[in-house]
């Protein structure tokens, strides 16, 4: 029998079998789509839709895919986003060309390259004491009601239509990497080890941050949405950033009281975005409450070993991802993206339990024409029972 989109993701959700295998695309800026690929997408399917950006936000590069793209694509999901402050917006529109970008906790992006921005300028860079934190007058107003006077209407709306799975997707409530942008990766990493002391009080200023918007933001939607994407990049190409003993004193209670905190607002599923050969971390995420995992970065090490992931952890996860965007999406021919497709739905989608996505963004690299093999190819083996 026939399900709408919603009712696909909600069965996959719940560890039942749908029609068939969901398809999590454009729903924010880790299941999301770069400038470029986008418009030779609407280029290719003749829509003529007006170029737009995730939270109005140019550096990022994602784009807001129109609604006619986001159907022909085949995604089951719609999601919706806060913004930053009003006056944030203000400040970048007036500020002078190529100058470094500035956001809400005063990090930003620089140009590294004409229209490339990459997260390099970072306000904590050389603090090291919880005295300098205390000090620093840059955090965020999370209070700012310009942040979410849009969502309740938006995501009102998509639950009275019944037809999409519903996702927030509140920017970057990621406590590990907001740590990244305050100080710098190499930086904060050594201070986990040298300052331990001051490297928990940043996760935890963070946290306390993190927790207040997504607060503020579920009182608006929690009991509309079915899913809220949280996260942190924790792993490299193979093996984590940290070692597991570290995550464990550090980071992992961090993760748990974000996720505790979000349950007071919303039964909708916890999808936890985490790059990298993660492997050796997910019974720590399903101990403290990840439903979803994403993007199961299948050229990162372990993560490559599909049968197992589905054989140990199937039953307590859904996997969202592992489309490879680091060598098949981007070199592949479209046949060789459908023949990818056929195996990965076959070893993660038995059974339910597998949506669709590419491993983060869609990069600028990436044909369109292989885009919609992706989609396409859910199409032809995505039907249960699968041909496998």
């Amino acid at each position: 029998m026939s399900m709408t989109s919603r009712e696909r993701v909600l069965a996959v959700l719940n560890h039942e079998i749908p029609d068939r295998v969901p398809i999590v695309l454009g729903a924010s800026n880790a299941t999301g789509i770069k400038m470029a690929p986008y418009k030779g997408l609407k280029d290719l399917l003749g829509i003529s839709a007006p170029d737009a950006y995730l939270y109005d936000w140019p550096e990022l590069g994602s784009a807001k895919i129109d609604e006619d793209t986001m159907r022909r694509l085949h995604s089951d999901v719609r999601g919706v986003l806060d913004r930053f402050p009003k006056e944030i917006y203000e400040r970048n529109s007036k500020r002078e060309l190529h100058s470094p970008c500035i956001d809400d906790w005063g990090g930003g992006q620089i140009e590294i390259e004409p229209g490339i921005w990459f997260p390099g300028y970072h306000p904590l860079a050389d603090a090291t004491t919880v005295e300098e934190l205390e000090n620093y007058q840059g955090w965020p107003d999370m209070d700012d009601l310009s942040r979410i006077a849009h969502v309740a209407a938006e995501a009102k709306k998509l639950a009275q239509e019944n037809e999409y799975a519903i996702m927030a997707t509140p920017w970057l409530m990621f406590p590990f990497e907001r740590a990244f942008s305050m100080q710098g990766m190499d930086k904060f990493l050594l201070n986990m080890a040298m300052y331990p002391d001051f490297a928990e009080a940043l996760l935890r200023k963070n946290l306390s941050l993190c927790k207040k918007l997504i607060g503020n933001f579920l009182t608006e939607i929690g009991k509309d949405i079915d899913i809220i994407k949280i996260g942190d990049d924790l792993g490299t190409q193979d093996r984590l950033m940290i070692s597991p003993k570290m995550y464990r004193k550090l980071l992992k209670q961090i993760h748990a009281e974000l996720i505790q905190h979000i349950k007071k607002y919303t039964k909708a599923k916890i999808f936890f975005h985490t790059d990298g050969d993660v492997f050796d971390l997910i019974d720590d995420f399903i101990e403290i409450g990840v439903d979803v995992l994403n993007p199961i970065q299948t050229s990162a090490g372990k993560m490559a070993n599909l049968e197992e992931l589905k054989a140990r952890y199937g039953k307590d996860l859904v996997f969202c991802g592992a489309v490879d965007t680091q060598h098949i999406l981007p070199q592949g021919t479209p046949e060789e993206v459908r023949q990818e497709m056929k195996r990965v739905i076959n070893n993660l989608g038995r059974d339910g339990g597998y949506m669709v996505a590419s491993v983060h963004t869609i990069m600028h690299e990436v044909p369109p024409e292989n885009i919609l093999a992706m989609v396409d190819a859910v199409e032809e083996f995505g039907y249960y029972p699968l041909k496998g």
